[in-house]
């Protein structure tokens, strides 16, 4: 499969900031991106990296704070965790062409017909036909990257 490229107003609307601001992270190295005319264009696996690097750098920066917090209902709990997103990379080696296809496909339909109100998600799968190697990357909520997951467990079964 082809590697998804984004546009900066894409990117700033997945990662909920401002254009301008992706705009500093590509002037500043932190986020890569490629110049396709007069329009940036970012490939997914770049903005994947910037993410991880983003987490890396927040996780770093957290560390000494204490965090508290209240749950007064189970609607509350629901709320906080739509507001939690997760990005994963999935690696499946020694997979042959045919079973790719399967795989992806099946993947590509539980993704689609994945349906939770306000819940943004994104999959991609790549293919490495020399190394016959899956790759997986994902984003999106816990239940979404909870139900990939899961799926891919019983496909691979």
């Amino acid at each position: 499969m082809e590697n998804k490229f984004y546009t900066i107003d894409q990117v700033a609307e997945l990662l909920d900031m401002h254009h301008k601001t992706i705009r500093k992270f590509i002037n500043e190295g932190q986020l890569r991106a490629t110049k396709v005319g007069r329009q940036w264009r970012i490939s997914g696996h770049d903005l994947s990296v910037f993410m991880e690097k983003s987490n890396e750098t927040a996780d770093t920066e957290i560390v000494n704070e204490e965090l508290s917090v209240e749950y007064s209902s189970a609607g509350d709990r629901e709320e906080r965790q739509k507001q939690i997103h997760v990005s994963s990379v999935i690696d499946m080696n020694e997979m042959e062409k045919d079973e790719y296809i399967r795989v992806s496909n099946t993947l590509i339909a539980i993704a689609n017909g994945y349906r939770n109100e306000g819940d943004q998600h994104t999959i991609q799968i790549k293919y490495d036909e020399r190394d016959k190697r899956v790759r997986v990357i994902l984003w999106g909520s816990i239940a979404f990257t909870e139900n990939i997951l899961s799926s891919v467990a019983m496909i691979l079964e």
